[in-house]
């Protein structure tokens, strides 16, 4: 189980890692521009989003899609954080059960957490809240996320 003591250079090591990964994917610049972390262990990340319309489907609540890379991406974070590794690996499995909405305008909350990390394989779990009254709220998805590293 990752330590859930607020780790002040491990939230260093992902913002650094994020900020050279970002240029190098237009899908995150795109989707994930204006992410924050706001708090970092090992093999634990939280990070803020405020949606915007390019988050949004056409019923006017969170995209899928969008669901779908922020777990990947959060699985990617967790991962550097949980040994301040450089490489996360590519996925093999990602699964998202939706439960919730939010809406252009709303802030979701991100976690991620490094369940195991091993030699080749790595399985992450995400959650992803709407922000009321500056707290986590409503579960909006839950996922899970597998990636593999060479040996």
């Amino acid at each position: 189980m990752a330590d859930e003591t607020h780790d002040p250079e491990i939230l260093a090591h992902v913002e650094q890692f994020w900020q050279g990964r970002k240029p190098n994917s237009p899908i995150y610049q795109f989707l994930l521009d204006d992410v924050q972390f706001t708090y970092a262990s090992k093999g634990l990340v939280r990070a803020r989003l405020p949606l915007t319309k390019n988050h949004i489907n056409t019923h006017g609540g969170i995209h899928g899609s969008v669901s779908a890379t922020i777990v990947d991406w959060v699985g990617g974070m967790a991962i550097a954080a949980w040994d301040n590794r450089t490489k996360t690996g590519v996925s093999t499995d990602i699964h998202i059960s939706y439960a919730n909405s939010a809406k252009n305008g709303d802030t979701i909350e991100v976690e991620g957490r490094a369940e195991k990390v091993g030699g080749t394989l790595a399985f992450t779990r995400c959650t992803i809240y709407r922000v009321v009254d500056d707290k986590p709220g409503p579960i909006i998805a839950i996922g899970s996320h597998t990636k593999f590293f060479k040996a």
